[in-house]
């Protein structure tokens, strides 16, 4: 299943967010478009699409499985030294047993999360995607 989600802030400012914070997770730019069915721009990463038109979308929470905890440090990482802001440095949390999880803020304030979960815990061995 493919998650559209829209701007409000500079779409290529949002395009660069998760241009930078899903590369580490191996989740890559798919394509760019100018104009289409949505009569806006837009730009495909794997599951997720970020499209260039209003209203924006708002109090979402997104979820990248990642592959290793160093996976999620390397997200969180990267998004941090780009100037974004943190909303969770990485660390276990008290979800569950073995949850291992950063969270950052993309431009218009969503919550995008990296999570890992520990080998015998449900969840461990997902791909890298959306969910």
């Amino acid at each position: 299943m493919t998650t559209s989600i829209s701007t409000q802030t500079i779409y290529t400012a949002s395009v660069r967010f998760y241009e930078t914070v899903l590369s580490p997770l191996g989740i890559p730019k798919i394509a760019e478009h100018e104009q289409g069915t949505w009569s806006s721009r837009w730009t495909d990463f794997t599951d997720l699409n970020v499209l260039d038109r209003g209203p924006p979308t708002s109090n979402l929470h997104l979820c990248f499985y990642a592959r290793s905890k160093e996976q999620v440090d390397a997200f969180h990482r990267a998004g941090v030294e780009a100037g974004f802001r943190s909303n969770g440095a990485p660390g276990y949390r008290d979800y569950a047993p073995g949850y291992y999880a950063a969270y950052l803020l993309d431009p218009d304030g969503n919550n995008v999360e990296a999570l890992y979960r520990d080998v015998g815990n449900v969840g461990h061995g997902e791909g890298a995607a959306l969910h």
